[in-house]
């Protein structure tokens, strides 16, 4: 099973605001940061708003922060929230089920199993349970010792910019 995108965003714009509990965030940042477009992360982050997770305000001083105690956010319940599909097999899906050898088969058993112990795991951890909150570096201070920014995969990341050349005399 792989999570999508889209779930794995979800998780590190809610990861990236828990750790900074005292200040708004900014689309911004967060595109800068993870190196993907604003554009997708509006996207999630309009999602979380109507959830209610997030407060999103416009404007000079705006941004974005949590609006449940990370204490409260279950993983489970944000990859539910996120992820369409988990069908891991055709025959989870009585509807469109073809497998022939359904009748006597039990590995949807096996996977339905895993599955649940997939989120028994999950649901076992919060938000505040992953994240250690950051204190922001002042100027001239560098990142906290042990940071590094996670990179989006190459297919959601923005094409780099080319550097200005000028021309010498």
């Amino acid at each position: 099973m792989r999570l999508a995108e889209y779930t794995d965003y979800t998780l590190r714009v809610l990861m990236y605001c828990a750790a900074r509990p005292h200040q708004r965030v900014t689309i911004s940042e967060l595109a800068d940061h993870h190196g993907v477009s604003r554009n997708h992360l509006m996207k999630i982050v309009t999602d979380l708003g109507r959830q209610g997770v997030l407060e999103t305000t416009r404007g000079r001083g705006g941004g974005l922060r949590l609006l449940k105690d990370p204490a409260t956010l279950r993983i489970g319940d944000v990859v539910r929230a996120s992820e369409t599909d988990f069908r891991l097999v055709e025959c989870f899906d009585p509807g469109s089920n073809q497998c022939t050898l359904s009748p006597t088969c039990r590995l949807k058993g096996l996977f339905s199993a895993a599955l649940g112990a997939y989120f028994k795991e999950l649901d076992g951890m919060t938000l505040a349970d992953i994240v250690e909150p950051v204190s922001a570096p002042t100027k001239g201070q560098a990142m906290a010792p042990g940071f590094a920014p996670v990179l989006a995969p190459r297919s959601l990341r923005k094409p780099a910019r080319k550097a200005k050349t000028s021309p010498t005399a």
